[in-house]
């Protein structure tokens, strides 16, 4: 790559030094600044997911103190991907940047492990809680014979919503893992009903299930071995667009004991109950990284939250941390607005790790939690007739958006382009040019790269195909282009899964099970799992 480095505002770190952060016990937020492709096919156990082309978009929700020790990687060699990166933390003010010399080719080199896939550290905690709690499964094939002959039981699918509607087991139910012990007793009312909760694949199955063992539900609780995976492995038939799910009524009645039941939980894991004056000390402590959770449904957290909280439901919360908290070592307050989700979350939360607490006034309460965002430089926007006339003038038009987007339908004769790699498009400075993006902020932070080669008359578009054919204009879909070597921002072995390829499901869940083989003691002792 060609992008000048000077001025890099990091120092290096080797990765012995790099390994002993990781495990000192102090915060440290650490950063895979390459594309979601790369990143999947190896990365760093504890690295978290934050790729250059959204970086400045995602940074202060992942890791909002300034001041924080973070470290910042990319593949080493010729890449500069993470001197960039270190470039555009430091104009926005983290002051604590290193980046890992010789990127992760280095890190290898000197004998540490890297990790395939997304969601490593929750995933493999999966595969952990099952071993310790022995967490009772079944088949595919006999849950489908059970069904067959009307046995008294109950399908559960512990995804979100959107997830669930993609493929389900015939029959299931949509109950997102963290709304299970607010909502699973009223979708099992009669306590010999057996419970089945299910995912794509294990982790979400396992977890879901064992929470219903932990709270201490009479029924009898299967989680479904390898999801719906595991059920179009043996030729059975998915739903495709199911639309059963809980329903969001709640007896009043029933909350002080389901409130009562979780609290007891929480407390058997060592979770603390916080109030809102201590939960204010610890977001205006400068010395700490403290993360607000909402663990409410998506539907609840849409009516109003506390300032600054993040969207977290519960059940993905467990299952993909990563994307929400880049701060290891970090505090994470969770609440809900009843006091019997949040503690279950954060008895899970406490086996991983984390100092998770719950907050006892929940979203009723008053915080003041200011959130410092990183504001996205100015950048003309064109509505989608705008950049119809722009496209009649000439004007060149470079595509942003993701790369499987792209091949599904794009302006005919747009060329796409993935941030750090714009410079290999060989722009003619003189000409205008439209970026389209699906977020304006990425098309304005990509804009600032472009300027900084001396292309200056950039202006963008934020419309999606179907609104560019109503203004006429021509598309086309490419399904081989760009190749597969240039998609570094998909990750296929993870995404072909699901679309019929039995070979990359097989991979996929040997994967999964083969995690907890990988990790090193240090890795195996940041979990905190009750003695057995």
């Amino acid at each position: 790559m060609t992008h000048l480095t000077q001025n890099i505002s990091a120092a290096d770190i080797d990765p012995h030094t790099l390994k002993q952060w990781l495990h000192d016990g102090a915060e440290i937020a650490l950063l895979d600044v390459r594309e979601h492709g790369q990143y999947g096919e190896a990365h760093l156990f504890y690295a978290a997911p934050v790729p250059y082309s959204r970086l400045e978009v995602d940074i202060v929700r992942l890791a909002p103190r300034r001041d924080v020790r973070m470290a910042v990687y990319d593949e080493g060699g010729a890449d500069d991907t993470a001197a960039r990166a270190a470039q555009a933390l430091a104009a926005l003010g983290y002051r604590n940047v290193h980046r890992l010399a010789g990127g992760i080719a280095q890190w290898q080199r000197d004998g540490y492990a890297v990790f395939a896939g997304v969601n490593v550290p929750s995933k493999t905690f999966g595969e952990l809680a099952e071993e310790v709690f022995h967490t009772p499964r079944i088949g595919a094939r006999d849950l489908a014979e059970r069904q067959r002959r009307g046995d008294d039981l109950i399908v559960l699918d512990g995804r979100p919503f959107a997830e669930y509607q993609k493929m389900s087991i015939p029959g299931g139910i949509c109950c997102p893992n963290g709304e299970l012990a607010l909502r699973a007793h009223m979708l099992a009312s009669n306590p010999q009903t057996t419970i089945v909760v299910n995912c794509a694949g294990r982790t979400r199955s396992i977890i879901g299930a064992q929470t219903l063992i932990n709270l201490g539900v009479p029924n009898p609780v299967y989680a479904l071995e390898n999801g719906t995976q595991g059920w179009y492995l043996e030729d059975l038939q998915l739903e495709h667009g199911a639309r059963r799910r809980y329903d969001d009524g709640i007896v009043p009645q029933d909350l002080p004991a389901l409130a009562q039941r979780s609290s007891r939980l929480a407390e058997s894991h060592g979770v603390r109950i916080v109030d809102v004056d201590e939960a204010q000390a610890w977001l205006r402590d400068a010395t700490r990284s403290t993360f607000l959770c909402d663990v409410r449904s998506a539907e609840e957290y849409a009516q109003g939250s506390l300032p600054g909280a993040q969207h977290t439901p519960g059940g993905q919360l467990i299952q993909a941390t990563d994307q929400y908290v880049a701060v290891r070592g970090a505090r994470i307050v969770v609440f809900d607005a009843e006091g019997v989700r949040a503690p279950v979350v954060a008895s899970w939360l406490r086996q991983m790790g984390w100092d998770a607490s719950v907050l006892r006034e929940g979203v009723q309460t008053r915080l003041d939690n200011p959130v410092e965002k990183a504001s996205a430089p100015q950048l003309p926007m064109l509505t989608d007739a705008q950049l119809a006339a722009a496209i009649a003038q000439g004007e060149q038009v470079v595509d942003l958006r993701p790369s499987m987007r792209f091949r599904a339908s794009h302006i005919a004769g747009a060329r796409w382009a993935i941030r750090p790699r714009l410079d290999n498009l060989s722009l003619d400075a003189a000409r205008p040019v439209v970026l389209l993006a699906e977020d304006a902020a990425l098309a304005a932070w990509a804009a600032q790269d472009l300027r900084a080669q001396g292309v200056n008359d950039i202006q963008a578009n934020a419309g999606d195909p179907a609104g560019w054919s109503a203004q006429g204009i021509a598309l086309e879909s490419t399904p081989a282009e760009p190749a597969d070597a240039d998609c570094i921002d998909y990750l296929f072995f993870v995404h072909d899964r699901h679309d019929g390829n039995k070979a990359a499901a097989r991979q996929y869940l040997a994967w999964e099970t083969n995690l907890v083989k990988q990790i090193d003691e240090r890795e195996l002792a940041g979990y905190r799992f009750p003695a057995r």
